[in-house]
Order: structure tokens, then sequence, then C-alpha cells
């Protein structure tokens, strides 16, 4: 039986490191054995803010691969600005702190790069795909963002040919946090709206990563939604060693806005009132950090129990998630957050390793915990509750039997979401 081709949009592909590229690098790995030959479209040039060539390996064979160039103004600006790589990075300078020309360069973004920098890049590949879509024969197109530009391309790809289009969203568009940093004008405001508006309204069907967005997204549109998770996939890493030290470590990128006061004082009142604590006790963390997160520890006495790892290549990130005592996730306190389901929850799930989850009321990211049995979730008001729970497990730590005991995570596997994903691409 001959495999169902389908287009799949994206920027971020590897050598691209972080979240955002392994959604679709695991989709685009099981998807044949669903009798699914997917195409990949991609940039040739991209700016990407974390490089992990490490990735490539896991690109299956046989794959076919499309790039065209791209103009990035992310290359410009980084001549004039260091501020570009961090902004590109998704880390905004405090709004109090922000210097002129930081101010400057997010009016910039925010309102004369809609939806995104990367808008660019929308018409040259609609001309590109016109034609490869027709010489090819492909009936179904995706396209995953941010950046939400290339559901543009999707959008402009229907109106032209009769496609089934796909639209995935990794995140929100309109209510994800960063959106109200970008000093948007309200005509700026209205057009990210209408862009929106058009994308889900004229897909075909809408993926999304969490039942928070799905929720949102039912108000916009009648078009049918189905939620897709991130999720784990089998690491061929091998398993380390428990550390000696009882580690907090956090995985990922660990940006200002996500400070949590009440783990650190936590740490703190436990290190200054058990001594056994103080000795065993150590933060790893594992990624991109914040300058205002690392102040904070430093204000809370923490700076010599701290392991500031930096960003590693993700095997690498997987080895020290493996090793940890206690896992750490944490998200910014704010209701525009319940729906981001960062990727490494599912990693963590299956790393056998206790999570305290940290975040506002009714995220996606509590249920997910709280029915796979993997950890614990607090509010940001809960310091005695997280406290106590921190102790708890020093004590488990301290009798060799600290340990998770997950139930129903398979329903988490990178095979079984890509099997649900072909069941949608195969309906057409």
């Amino acid at each position: 039986m001959q495999k169902k081709k389908v287009l799949i949009v994206l920027y971020y592909w590897p050598p691209a490191g972080g979240p955002g590229v392994q959604r679709w690098l695991k989709f685009v790995k099981y998807l044949p054995q669903f009798n699914i030959e997917p195409i990949v479209y991609c940039p040739s040039n991209p700016v990407y803010p974390q490089i992990d060539n490490s990735l490539l390996d896991e690109i299956p064979k046989g794959i076919t691969i499309l790039k065209q160039p791209i103009s990035e103004p992310y290359k410009i600006a980084n001549v004039f600005s260091k501020s570009t790589k961090t902004i590109s990075k998704g880390i905004f300078p405090d709004k109090n702190k922000q210097s002129i020309i930081q101010k400057a360069m997010l009016f910039v973004r925010g309102n004369f790069f809609i939806p995104d920098a990367r808008k660019n890049w929308v018409k040259p590949s609609v001309r590109y795909l016109s034609t490869y879509i027709s010489d090819y024969n492909i009936d179904t197109v995706i396209t995953s963002g941010p950046p939400h530009s290339l559901h543009l391309i999707g959008f402009k790809l229907k109106k032209n040919i009769d496609i089934r289009w796909i639209a995935d969203f990794r995140d929100p568009w309109t209510t994800i946090g960063y959106h109200k940093q970008l000093k948007l004008t309200k005509i700026a405001k209205k057009r990210h709206k209408r862009l929106e508006s058009e994308v889900l309204n004229n897909a075909d069907t809408i993926i999304v990563t969490s039942n928070v967005t799905k929720t949102e997204f039912k108000q916009l549109t009648t078009k049918p939604i189905e939620v897709i998770t991130n999720g784990y996939d089998i690491e061929q890493v091998k398993a380390k060693t428990l550390d000696s030290k009882f580690t907090l470590a956090h995985i990922g990128s660990f940006l200002s806005k996500r400070n949590p006061l009440i783990l650190w004082q936590s740490l703190q009142e436990l290190i200054n009132e058990n001594d056994e604590f103080a000795k065993y006790f150590k933060l790893n963390l594992v990624g991109l950090v914040g300058e205002e997160i690392l102040s904070t520890i430093e204000k809370y006495n923490l700076t010599k129990y701290l392991n500031n790892v930096g960003y590693v290549p993700h095997n690498e990130s997987v080895k020290f998630q493996k090793k940890a005592q206690v896992l750490l996730l944490i998200e910014i306190d704010s209701q525009d957050t319940k729906a981001i389901i960062p990727g490494k929850l599912f990693e963590y799930m299956v790393s056998n390793r206790p999570i305290i989850a940290i975040g506002p009321s009714g995220s996606d990211v509590e249920n997910i915990i709280k029915q796979t049995n993997t950890g614990d979730y607090f509010y940001y008001n809960a310091k005695t509750a997280l406290k106590a729970k921190i102790l708890s497990h020093f004590q488990a730590f301290k009798f060799g039997n600290l340990e998770a005991k997950p139930i129903g995570v398979s329903q988490y596997s990178r095979v079984h979401l890509t099997q649900k994903l072909s069941k949608i691409l195969l309906e057409f």
C-alpha cells in the first residue's frame, strides 16, 4: 500500500536546539510506521537561538527535506545589539530595567514584524510550495507554530490550492505570556487578532498541545480541534547512578519571570534549620538561566549550593535528569501560562524521579502530574506545604527509597501520540 504524503512546514529543525524542535522531529521519526510519508519543509539559513548537533543523528534516513532561504532580521539586528539574541530565545529583559535600545527593539519586533520576525518567509514559501504540491500530488499540509507566520503559509496555500490544511499550535498565539511584552499598538493588536482568526477559521483541523488552549480556541472557531500533547521518547542514554548529593535539578530554560520565591525561601530555611540537609543539598540548573533568577539565588545565600551548568545538548541534559534526586518544574504564576506544558514534563515523568512543580492553579501540568502520580504541584502561596514536601523527599533520600511511582504514562509516548496524529491525517 502506497504511503500517504504529508508536507510539514517547520521553522525549528535540527540542528536547532531547545524544546521546539523535539515535537516534529519525533512525529517525523514515527509517522512512516503508520503508513505516512512525511516531507519536511524548513529554512536553509535560519537563525536558531540554540544549536544541538546531536539531534541531527535522530533525523530518519530517507526522509525528504526541502529547504529554502529565509530573510532573517535577527541577523541584522545582532550587529547592533546583543539583546537580540536573548529576545530571540524568549528571554525578555525586566520592564523596569530595559535600556532605550531594548525598548526600541521590542517595539519594532511587536509592531513591524507581525505576527513575528519570520513573516518575510511567507511569500517565497507559498510560491515554492505551490509548485511542489502540484508536481508531487500532495493533498495535506501541516504548519507548526510558533513562529505563527508559518500558519500564514498554510492559509495562503489553502486559498490558492485544493489541499487539506492542519494548523499545529505548540503554544497559543495572542494569549501567550510574552505577547504582552511586545509593546503593541492598538493597530498591531487588532492585526494579530485578525490573523489569528483567519488561521483558526480557515484551517481544516487545528491541533493544540493542551486542553486549556482547546477551550480558549473553541471560543474563536467552530473548526475541529484535537489535543495532541508533547511526549517522551525512549532515550538511548545509559542510566546513571543517582547523585550522591540530594540534588534538585531544573532542566531547560529558567527565565526570570519564573522566579519561585517560595522555593528559595524554603531551601534557605531548610539549610539554616537542618545541618544534614545543608551538608547534602545541591541545586543543578541545566539550561539558560535568567539573571534575575541568579540574583535571587544569591540573595537567599544559595549560591554555594548551585551548579549552574548552562545549555547542554539534549542527550547530556537527559543524563542530569536521570541522576537527579528530585526534578523541578517551574511556570510563571499567571493565567496566561495555564496552557503551557513544557516538553520536559514528559521526559521527567519517565525518569522515575519525583517531580516538584510550581505554577498557577487550573493548569494542564497540574492535572497531568496528579493523574500520572509523578510528583506534586504547588501554587505560589503554598510555601509551608512545599517546604514540608522537600523535607519529606530528603528523609526518603537518606533511607535510599526516594522514587516516583508513575501510572498511565504510556499514553504520552511519542509512538502513541504519533499514532493519534496518523488517524487524523488518514481521515482525509
